[in-house]
């Protein structure tokens, strides 16, 4: 196994003078892991004296901290944070002064400087080895500064230690950058605060610009009510800052206490506004990043076989709290999920052989049967995962589960194997080749007795993730919690294309799955052309439907705006892009079985960390003196696969955010290779109604094209706000088309105006509607609800009926490719006195109607024979009057213009038509109030 760094090294003046003597005691880790048999996968790492320690930033005897600065500049969900600190050793001898950070480990630390007494330490991150070599170089020549290294636990403690004389002078400061995890609907920043004493300037700020808008911001910290007063936090549309700047008198304990109460955690929790469920694409300095979180739509059914450790060793605490998390997980399951248990031993049991329903009396039963276990024996992993999986493939091959349903597999242990197949590497192998691709694997493993390590990457390879649960903290909720980000898949088989030759290096863009609360991120490089736009296209399965969405962003139009940001990162689209192919290619390392392959991305991973300047377990921080004579060198370890920490005790803090972005199978990077035009083709092509249609626009005007007498003839339907109007009604097809009526804000010229506000269609023989507002599109199948907004364009397909969105322009809805229905979306200034937001709805004439069909429009499928003569001048001589026979009725007709807005949403085109009036009496079947339904999805009732 290999040894860690120890955390503390000296650092030694002589003579007073500026140059240092550095003894080292410690180890390096090696390149490449050991091999280890099955003893010693159970010693676990022990923590050294120092760590068993309270957490103190600052260290020292009689130390004066002049101040402690945190600045923290998140842009578009990316953080790079600042700690400073300024120090003076007021002892009368020498002493060793500590600054100790405790940071997220999911972020890479990008630099670090110290100002000794006038010498200055400025940090470079370098290849391992050549980090080390430097290092040693000046280490022969009692020339070196020290080591710094992290432990690797969730929180990475970034730890040095320097010997200095009385009256020193010491300035820290410290640089790493972090991606913001979405986790059940919100980012969350979290700054560790542990000063160790009482500070004069103690400060925390933390800026967020995100361009598309703050939808919610928070602001807390773990010390304390009287804390949260301290809070200062200013929010604008698209902008916050939080600032924590307690006085000296409110940082202590107590009123006449020297003992700082500035001991916990300064949390920050947001989330952005969105506008349409296709994404975000934002585009700064030729990189892109594209977020994709889209909300409204119905959960896809599941499908799960809970797998839980009851080995021996599972006794007492661990199992009781494993008991109370499953009872409330298994009360979260829905009606149409399909579920069944698992538990190990040395045996391994099921509750049920088959998946079965989430019925409440099924739910009891497996409550009673989880309560009623007793660990006893060893742990075969092995044998019960693959009975998980043969479970989940005999239940798709024979048809009982819902053909859009996502299928997992959760496993709960806290150990290692002992029974039957205990060879890590076999296991991996047998569970890997009887899962499916629409099967994910979740890990959870419970305590430090557990080989963290390979749970992990049993999941990654099975499309899943893992969690470690801390056993001496609330394991139940810690369980329940994980539960929570993965019990609402919205999506599956998730894909973002780019057209060709457009962006290159492109990071994961395939996703297995997406769940509600989360986020999926790709990031790439653009490549120059003649656009001055990027489009993303995704396409999704979602419950009963299939979408395709389209957004696009301004190459130039962000750096503009972050140019005008005074606390904003402006190189964040570089940044995250690096931090995702790094991490990307970190965990593709961690699953290659063979050398040649490991070096190839070793390569990648060392060059790519050290043009970001981040430490990775490839490189190492060197920080050194103006004149390379004095030295310290930050070596991030990797994970001990082994845990690290004594006795089952978990690090200070919260847990951080389990990240809930499930990927296909590796490799993640595709490299640069572009995807093809052929794939990443428009969602939705422009308009392709006919130049002659039915329309109703405007307040609301009606315009029939009749084809055969090649004649429009209008009307108006004055009706009341809140009526709905029979459009189309075929019993045949099983289409009918209702509309409802708005108003205008108040009366103009004493009359008040009214239009269609929302546009249903429905096809009866699915039970698919679609319903379009002037807000978003909602699509329904009676199970399923998902809902779309105007802005973006997208492409939504389910039982035959497909639904086009051009961005803030209109919609079209074609049902089995025979009837067509377009919907204009009409935008008015938002503070106007009178007018609103309202709807035109377009029908072309060549819509393939049963001969059932009827409604203010469906009628004239059938066209009547219309007869127009005696045309003459009229009380305004602009219109022309004649008298118009059809029927068999005979009307007084006006000639005059409508407006056709598809091709000109503004102004419109003219429409030369025969006005019919007293809302068309005479022209169409009855009365106009016959049109009138109950509901949206009404027919018409036929007598």
């Amino acid at each position: 196994m290999r040894r860690s760094l120890l955390l503390l090294l000296g650092l030694l003046v002589l003579h007073h003078s500026c140059s240092f003597e550095f003894v080292i005691d410690g180890e390096w880790e090696d390149e490449e892991p050991g091999v280890h048999d099955h003893l010693q996968r159970h010693k676990r790492a022990t923590l050294t004296s120092e760590e068993e320690e309270d957490f103190q930033a600052i260290r020292g005897d009689d130390i004066k901290v002049k101040s402690y600065r945190v600045e923290s500049r998140i842009t578009s969900r990316f953080a790079h944070t600042t700690i400073r600190s300024s120090v003076v050793n007021s002892n009368a001898r020498a002493q060793s002064i500590g600054f100790s950070v405790q940071i997220p480990k999911r972020a890479f630390i990008s630099n670090f400087t110290m100002n000794v007494n006038g010498i200055t330490f400025v940090g470079s991150v370098k290849e391992k080895t050549v980090a080390r070599r430097l290092y040693a170089q000046a280490t022969a020549r009692n020339k070196a500064a020290a080591i710094i290294r992290a432990n690797s636990q969730d929180l990475e403690t970034f730890n040095t230690e320097v010997h200095v004389p009385p009256g020193s002078n010491i300035e820290f400061e410290l640089h790493y950058q972090e991606m913001m995890e979405r986790r059940l609907g919100s980012y969350e920043h979290l700054l560790y605060l542990q000063p160790g004493r009482l500070v004069p300037q103690f400060q925390v700020d933390v800026y967020i610009y995100e361009p598309k808008g703050i939808s919610k911001v928070e602001a807390h910290t773990s010390l304390g009510e009287r804390f949260e007063e301290l809070i200062q936090l200013t929010v604008t549309k698209d902008k916050a800052h939080a600032v924590f700047k307690p006085n000296l008198q409110q940082q202590r304990k107590c009123e006449n206490c020297t003992d700082s109460a500035i001991d916990g955690v300064f949390s920050v929790a947001y989330d952005v506004t969105r506008d349409s469920n296709a994404g975000e694409l934002q585009v700064s300095d030729l990189y892109f990043v594209h977020f994709f979180a889209p909300e409204n739509l119905s959960p896809l059914p599941k499908n799960i076989v809970f797998v839980i450790d009851v080995s021996g060793s599972m006794w007492g605490v661990k199992m009781k709290q494993t008991v109370e998390a499953m009872t409330a997980i298994l009360d979260d399951l829905k009606d149409e999920d399909r579920f069944s248990i698992i538990d190990f031993n040395h045996n391994v049991r099921c509750w049920r052989e088959d998946l079965v329903p989430a019925h409440s009396l099924q739910v009891a039963d497996a409550k009673r049967y989880i309560q009623n276990i007793k660990p006893n024996g060893g742990t075969n992993i092995n044998e019960a995962l693959l009975r998980a999986a043969q479970m989940l493939v005999r239940a798709s091959t024979q048809g009982f589960v819902d053909s859009s349903s996502v299928s997992m597999i959760i496993l709960v242990s806290d150990g290692d194997p002992t029974v039957g197949e205990i060879k890590l590497s076999k296991i991996q192998k047998n569970v890997k080749r009887v899962m499916t691709e629409e099967i994910s694997l979740f890990s959870l493993g419970i305590g430090f007795d557990v080989d963290y390590d390979f749970l992990e990457r049993i999941a990654m390879e099975n499309r899943g993730t893992a969690q470690r649960i801390y056993a001496n903290q609330d394991a139940a909720k810690q369980i329940r919690e994980f539960y929570s980000q993965v019990s609402s898949p919205l999506l599956k088989r998730v894909s973002i294309k780019f057209p060709e030759d457009s962006v290159t290096e492109v990071t994961q863009s395939n996703f297995d799955k997406f769940f509600s609360g989360s986020e999926l991120v790709v990031a790439g490089k653009v490549q120059l052309t003649e656009s001055d736009t990027l489009t993303s296209i995704t396409s999704a399965s979602a419950a009963g439907l299939d979408l395709s969405l389209q957004t696009d962003a301004d190459l130039t139009e962000l750096d503009l705006e972050l140019a005008k940001q005074q606390h904003s990162f402006t190189g964040f689209a570089r940044q995250m892009w690096a931090y995702l192919t790094i991490k990307q290619l970190i965990r593709e390392r961690s699953l290659v079985t063979t050398v040649g392959k490991k070096r190839r991305i070793t390569k990648q991973i060392t060059e790519l960390a050290l043009q970001h300047s981040f430490v990775t377990p490839l490189t190492a921080l060197l920080v050194e003196s103006e004149d390379a004579t004095e030295r310290l060198l930050f070596d991030s370890s990797r994970d001990p696969r082994q845990g690290c920490c004594a006795g089952g005790q978990a690090p200070s803090g919260p847990v951080p955010a389990v990240n809930v972005v499930y990927a296909l199978p590796p490799p993640w990077v595709q490299g640069p290779t572009p995807t093809p035009a052929s794939q990443a083709k428009p969602v939705v092509e422009k308009m392709t109604l006919p130049s002659t249609v039915t329309v109703v626009d405007s307040d609301p005007h009606f315009i029939v094209h009749l084809p055969r007498s090649n004649m429009d003839v209008c009307f108006n339907i004055d009706s009341k706000p809140g009526h709905i109007l029979n459009l189309v009604s075929d019993a045949g097809t099983g289409v009918v088309v209702n509309g409802q009526l708005i108003s205008s804000k108040q009366p103009h010229k004493d009359k008040l105006s009214t239009y269609f506000g929302i546009v249903s269609v429905y096809y009866q023989p699915e039970g698919v509607g679609v319903t379009v507002s002037t807000d978003r599109i909602a699509v329904t199948d009676g199970r399923n609800n998902h809902s779309f907004t105007w802005g973006a364009t997208a492409e939504i397909a389910q039982d035959g009926v497909t639904v086009s969105i051009v961005k803030n322009s209109h919609a079209t809805v074609t049902i089995n490719n025979s009837i067509r229905v377009m919907v204009l979306l009409h935008r008015v200034w938002r503070k106007h006195p009178v007018n609103v937001d309202f709807l035109g709805i377009y029908i072309p004439n060549d819509n393939r109607y049963s001969p059932l069909v009827h409604g203010l429009i469906g009628q004239f499928s059938r066209e009547p024979q219309v007869n127009v003569y005696d045309v003459h001048e009229g009380p305004d001589p602009l219109k022309k009057e004649a008298t118009m026979e059809v029927k068999g009725q005979v009307l007084l007709v006006t000639r005059g213009w409508q407006k056709d807005y598809r091709r000109d949403t503004k102004r419109g085109n003219s429409v030369s038509c025969w006005f019919v009036h007293n809302s068309a009496k005479g022209f169409i079947d009855g009365h106009y109030t016959d049109y009138i339904v109950p509901h949206l999805s009404s027919f018409l009732q036929t007598a």
